[in-house]
């Protein structure tokens, strides 16, 4: 297990930050500029800290209090970075084994095997970094950072360098990687996708500052707060007024909630725009709850989704909604541009103002 609890002040810079990892990946996310690197590299012990408390594995590697530093190759801990290190003048093999100093000719070559094995570079052994594809080297730079057993690996925006094929590849790697590797893993990315795919937990970092740090479904369905929201991909963010029980006021139309709020609450109540449903407008039907009448102004199609901005006709607050192409055909959304559009309540997440 990683524990970190970490304080340093950079210029006017100043980060804050606490998480732990335990037999799971833990991604912190956040904008570049955020503090996500500059906390991995104080765990790492490349930085050192102003205050706090860093454990691996149950002993502590840095400790202000106690005065404790333990240096960066004393920490057991895998290291990959955004800038693909191997040694261009050794070959695979030699890149891997070169962390297992002191380790028989006979030990350092089965480690080789296995870890060739484990990561699908068998047969790339004998070539040299120029040789290979940006996706093989980064392969081969992590088997060089797991050659030695670890407490824990660390990756710091791994994939960012190659193309969207081979970073689809490689994050398939490591989920598959995951289970066999039995040790913390903590990646920094900012590429949202990348974390939703990755994380068992994730910690959204802002200006120094972990503002959430909850299981990954968790931080999606239900931000901690709008900015939360807005780092997490939320398009839809509704300033509202309690009603009490369980409904509140967006631009003049009650819905329900399915969380109590008091009367008068300042809220803000945001709901992701895949959440968002249409429905047919039938003539002289009531509308359902939850629902109102609005008019598609735009939209723009990525691969196999559809993004809709719908601008209420009388009130309702103006929404953004996704649907995949098989909805959009058979609903005909191309040829109807007035919908009913459904929020519905289970997916209306109520936060405080802020």
């Amino acid at each position: 297990m990683i524990v970190a609890d970490i304080q340093k002040r950079l210029g006017t810079f100043e980060l804050d930050v606490q998480f732990d990892a335990d037999h799971e990946t833990v991604v912190l996310f956040g904008r570049s500029g955020s503090g996500k690197s500059r906390t991995l590299a104080a765990v790492a012990g490349l930085m050192r800290p102003d205050s706090g408390r860093i454990a691996i594995a149950g002993r502590t590697v840095y400790d202000g209090a106690s005065r404790i530093d333990v240096a960066p190759q004393q920490r057991n801990l895998g290291l990959l970075f955004q800038q693909i290190a191997v040694f261009p003048h050794m070959t695979a093999d030699e890149n891997i084994a070169y962390p297992l100093t002191g380790w028989s000719a006979e030990a350092r070559d089965r480690r080789v095997r296995e870890l060739k094995e484990l990561l699908r570079i068998e047969d790339l052994g004998a070539r040299y970094p120029a040789q290979l594809s940006g996706g093989q080297q980064q392969r081969v730079a992590l088997a060089r950072a797991l050659a030695r057993p670890v407490d824990g690996l660390l990756l710091d925006e791994p994939f960012s360098a190659l193309d969207e094929g081979l970073r689809g590849d490689l994050r398939a790697e490591l989920l598959r990687l995951r289970s066999d590797l039995d040790v913390p893993v903590i990646c920094v990315t900012h590429d949202l996708r990348e974390a939703h795919l990755l994380a068992d937990r994730i910690a959204v970092i802002e200006a120094g500052r972990t503002l959430q740090f909850a299981p990954r479904g968790e931080v999606f369905q239900h931000p901690a707060s709008r900015q939360v929201a807005e780092l997490t991909g939320v398009r839809n963010i509704f300033a509202a007024r309690g009603l009490g029980g369980s409904r509140v006021e967006l631009d003049g139309v009650a819905f329900e909630v399915a969380t109590p709020v008091a009367a008068g609450a300042t809220l803000d109540v945001a709901i992701r725009s895949e959440r968002c449903l249409l429905r047919r407008i039938e003539p002289g039907e009531a509308l359902p709850p939850n629902c109102f009448v609005a008019e598609i102004t735009s939209e723009l199609a990525f691969g196999s989704t559809y993004t809709l901005r719908l601008d209420p006709v009388g009130p309702g607050p103006t929404v953004e909604a996704e649907v995949s192409s098989h909805p959009y055909d058979v609903l005909g959304i191309a040829t109807r541009k007035r919908w009913v559009v459904e929020l519905p309540a289970n997916d209306l997440h109520v936060m405080q103002a802020s």
